[in-house]
């Protein structure tokens, strides 16, 4: 498939099969039907056959012997497959390939694995690399990139020849023909081929005008130039505004060349194609992305010549249910499993987008692709391959993608019935010359004018070029825009659903307040972050990191304030040394502490934990609970630290608000936009930041799992809402690929960044409503240039028609018509 119109066939064909409900993709030249009534396969295949291609099945729902397809985690228990009997809903999942593609009868393969494949045609498949949308990126935009190469090269020649007279030499003629037909022929192949394609199946697009207009322009050329005197050497042309007038009242006396004309067109119509090529084909690497985040080799615990188990390191394809593996600090947990010895802290932020690790121990599920922060574990796994959590989200993203519609192109709607219409206009200005005495010649000037001034080189260049100049100024602002359709969809977008973490915050972990005991001073709070984050910097827990941190702060300022080594009371300073560490993963960390500016060398063994924990190793805590209790019941995190015997203050950990969100979503509501917050957090932390923001709490959706986010997204469509989806995580890619808008943030995972039709390069929730404004501004100037395109052919047509505009002055005002196109995109340079 090559447009939108290819879709429309396709779609238009499948959904005459009785009972089929089919979704064509453009982009991942897949369909995606769902049958509710008994259908076998070779229906559906037949009816693409019909439309002039051809499919194969990839997947399908209730089948066993079907790897599962992209929408697998969602099938109903009533989903069955294509043989079976009674009601049920089946869906199946087709390549659309080429025309001439023969069925090589291959079922069952697996989307994921289709779109990591570069998207390869079946067996038998004739299309050229250069014609072939499907083939490799690099093959595919190589040989558009030589074909655009070469007739750029040889049509400014033939245009300048053509249209400068004192540059017309003796045979100048022959030297233009000469230049000309490399390009009528070899460049402008893909046009010819494809608008024979679609007359073989009573169909027209934009390539069926371009094709005639090229060879029309040709042949009368050819034509004048071997028969017609055109050829004489000496010969010169001057552009004019209407035909020469024939001598006799039939003939004229020397034929026009309109060589320039056809070498103008294709060079057009191949930069327009190119430049749209370049941002069509991203479908795989999100799936890409998301299988590189799994582990490649895991230490298998197997039993050894002795008896005892030893590991052996294996490719992770080789790792079956129920082996037992090794995962060390810093390692990836290799798949979905139950831990059945050590503790540890996961650090799942990669899959969850949560900043806080959780805690695991004996009999906890830990899940792939998360990484282990601290302590040895051993993984005894429950769920491997396709049946895994990371898999099931790549699932859900193939899922969410297939089943978007394609963005049918204006252009591509309206030529539809443009083309048919011009060609009876052009058959019909011949014969009206014809019939009326003007002569044969002058009847055919008139017809190939028609074709010409109608050639459709505006409307091929005028979404390339304001969607090129609307993204190379987005570049600037820190906004890409992947396609022309994402600027469709920002038309009608009234509700923008906010990832928390990473998008409306920071991401990270930060303490924001020491809690301690009434009556106690600012002091007090501060002894309490040095020596629980003296202990803390001994830990690689991400809770440890972010108290060693501030603590590591606190210093610097008390340096800043007094001389160098110099304490407040005149003993010298050094650093806290702490001895005897102990690190009791899930609980908390304890550590003898010799605080080295006391004067007296003071040792203290201080604690810091969970109060439940601490309680066991004798430490009273019941002065604290309350302000512990208040912190965790705000959303907050919260650990206590202890010495002597009893708790000493709470350090209480958030992840703080990003200065602009604030901005970002009073901004959002005066586009007229309605903010919800979306998160897999709490609901205290999750009211928290919406609060701070200015999000009211009837419209925060909180503690939803990563298939739930895209349930949620689907809520809200199903209510009416355009929904546009900004987010960060891995567990965001599936919410954002089934949203009407996609929108991620540049400094999240490259899964999400794929995922969506939008990427913030900023990661500054202000680029939101920018980029928002950036789209819209883009798709207005899209149809300012369809609406010229098009008003310029209604107005010259006529007058064409009647014989008022050489071919040759036609062929210059259709160029024109491309330079208002291309002016009036550049204004968007001016975006701000």
């Amino acid at each position: 498939m090559t447009c939108a119109s290819c879709v429309a066939r396709v779609e238009k064909r499948l959904n005459q099969v009785p009972g089929a409900n089919a979704t064509v993709n453009l982009a991942l030249e897949t369909a995606h039907v769902e049958l509710t009534v008994p259908t076998d396969e070779e229906s559906l295949l037949a009816a693409v056959r019909k439309a002039g291609y051809d499919a194969r099945v990839t997947g399908r729902h209730g089948s066993a012997a079907a790897a599962p397809g992209p929408a697998a985690a969602d099938a109903g228990p009533h989903t069955a497959g294509p043989h079976t009997a009674g009601p049920r809903t089946a869906e199946h999942d087709a390549d659309a390939t080429a025309p001439t593609a023969a069925h090589d009868g291959a079922h069952g393969m697996d989307p994921v694995e289709h779109a990591l494949s570069g998207h390869s045609m079946a067996p038998g498949h004739d299309m050229e690399p250069d014609e072939d949308t499907s083939a490799p990126t690099a093959d595919r935009g190589s040989v558009l990139r030589t074909r655009l190469h070469v007739a750029a090269v040889l049509s400014v020649p033939v245009l300048l020849l053509s249209m400068i007279p004192a540059l017309q030499f003796t045979g100048w003629q022959w030297v233009v023909a000469a230049l000309a037909l490399p390009v009528a022929t070899w460049a402008a192949w893909p046009f010819h081929r494809a608008a024979f394609r679609a007359a073989r199946h009573g169909a027209s697009t934009m390539d069926t005008l371009v094709s005639i207009g090229i060879i029309a322009a040709t042949g009368w050329s050819l034509w004048a130039l071997l028969l017609g005197g055109a050829g004489e050497l000496g010969v010169t042309m001057t552009p004019t505004l209407w035909p020469a007038a024939s001598t006799d009242g039939m003939e004229m006396a020397v034929p026009e060349l309109y060589f320039e004309v056809a070498a103008v067109v294709t060079t057009f119509l191949l930069a327009g194609r190119y430049a749209e090529h370049r941002s069509r084909r991203r479908a795989g690497d999100a799936l890409r992305a998301l299988l590189d985040l799994g582990a490649k080799d895991v230490a298998v615990l197997v039993t050894g010549p002795d008896g005892e188990s030893v590991e052996q390191r294996v490719p992770i394809d080789r790792l079956r249910v129920g082996d037992e593996f090794v995962v060390r600090p810093g390692e990836k947990i290799a798949t979905d499993g139950t831990v059945v010895t050590g503790t540890s802290a996961i650090d799942a932020s990669l899959l969850t987008g949560e900043p806080v690790p959780v805690d695991v121990a004996p009999g906890d599920d830990v899940t792939g692709a998360t990484m282990n922060t601290s302590g040895n574990l051993v993984v005894r796994a429950t769920r491997v391959g396709e049946e895994t959590r990371l898999a099931q989200i790549g699932r859900l993203v193939a899922a969410a993608q297939t089943g978007k519609a394609p963005v049918q192109r204006l252009a591509d709607r309206i030529s539809a019935v443009f083309v048919p219409i011009v060609l009876v206009l052009a058959i019909a200005t011949l014969v009206t010359w014809l019939v009326t005495g003007g002569g044969a010649q002058a009847a055919f000037t008139a017809a190939v004018a028609v074709l010409i001034i109608a050639c459709p080189c505006a409307l091929g260049l005028a979404t390339p070029t304001a969607l090129l100049v609307g993204t190379g100024r987005g570049a600037q602002l820190g906004i890409l825009i992947k396609g022309p359709q994402v600027l469709e969809q920002t038309r009608a977008v009234d509700t923008v659903v906010l990832d928390k973490t990473g998008t409306v915050t920071e991401g990270r972990m930060t303490l924001v307040d020491v809690l301690a005991p009434d009556g106690s001073d600012d002091e007090a709070a501060d002894e309490v972050l040095r020596l629980a984050g003296a202990v803390e910097a001994l830990s690689e827990h991400p809770i440890a990191r972010a108290i060693a941190d501030a603590a590591a702060e606190l210093a610097a300022a008390r340096r800043a304030r007094v001389p160098a080594g110099v304490g407040e009371d005149g003993v010298v300073i050094g650093s806290d040394q702490v001895h005897d560490f102990r690190n009791e993963a899930g609980h908390g960390v304890a550590g003898v502490v010799r605080v080295a500016h006391d004067g007296l060398g003071l040792a203290r063994r201080v604690l810091v934990g969970r109060p439940r924990w601490l309680a066991q190793q004798g430490i009273r805590t019941d002065d604290l609970d309350a302000p512990f209790q208040a912190a965790e019941a705000d959303g907050a995190t919260a650990v206590m630290a202890a010495w002597d015997g009893r708790a000493r203050g709470v350090l209480v950990l958030r992840d703080p608000v990003k200065a602009t969100s604030k901005q970002a979503v009073a901004e959002l509501r005066a586009l007229g936009l309605r903010p919800v917050l979306l998160t897999g957090d709490n609901l205290g932390a999750a009211r928290v930041a919406a609060h701070a923001v200015g999000i009211p709490d009837g419209d925060v959706i909180a503690e939803v799992l990563p298939e739930e986010k895209v349930q949620t997204v689907e809520r809200l469509q199903a209510l009416g809402a355009r929904v546009a989806m900004v987010g960060d995580g891995v567990n965001d890619a599936a919410a954002l690929a089934t949203a009407d808008l996609g929108l991620a943030m540049g400094t999240g995972t490259d899964v999400a960044i794929e995922a969506a039709d939008l990427t913030l390069v900023r990661g500054d929730l202000r680029s939101v409503p920018e980029a928002i404004r950036l789209s819209r501004r883009t798709l207005r100037i899209i149809k300012q240039n369809l609406f010229w395109a098009f008003a310029y052919n209604v107005a010259a047509i006529p007058l064409a028609a009647l014989g008022l505009l050489n071919p040759m002055i036609a062929g210059a005002a259709m160029a024109f018509s491309s330079v208002l196109v291309v002016t009036n995109s550049l204004r968007l340079r001016t975006f701000h």
